[in-house]
């Protein structure tokens, strides 16, 4: 059952992207570690910029095949998942990870392909 469309993932990119990058903030991350507090504002930057250039209705410059965008998201919500244990991350610190590391393989998982996707 997938039903996240292109047109549904892309209106989560821009909100996902800045909450990566304002919510360590926030939330006050790096008790456990300090890239506790950094990693995430990174990626959030290269998210970002992944959806700037990626080639859906919301990208500015649409270069990058949306295929590409699903890759890397899914690699970004693997790693969130491995960070806490490979860099010792405990508390809210680890919490955060991987509760971002699951939601982010959550919706590339129910992500229709773009051979399911019919053209508007």
């Amino acid at each position: 059952m997938r039903f996240v469309t292109k047109t549904i993932h892309a209106w989560l990119d821009y909100p996902v992207a800045l909450a990566l990058i304002a919510l360590p903030f926030v939330l006050g991350l790096g008790a456990s570690h300090p890239l506790a507090l950094a990693i995430s504002p990174v990626v959030g930057v290269a998210a970002f910029l992944l959806t700037v250039f990626t080639d859906h209705h919301l990208g500015v410059i649409r270069v990058l095949p949306y295929r590409l965008h699903l890759a890397v998201d899914l690699v970004v919500g693997v790693l969130f998942l491995i960070l806490p244990f490979a860099l010792g991350f405990t508390g809210l610190d680890a919490a955060y990870y991987w509760l971002n590391g699951a939601a982010v393989v959550a919706v590339i998982s129910l992500s229709k392909p773009e051979s399911e996707m019919v053209s508007a």
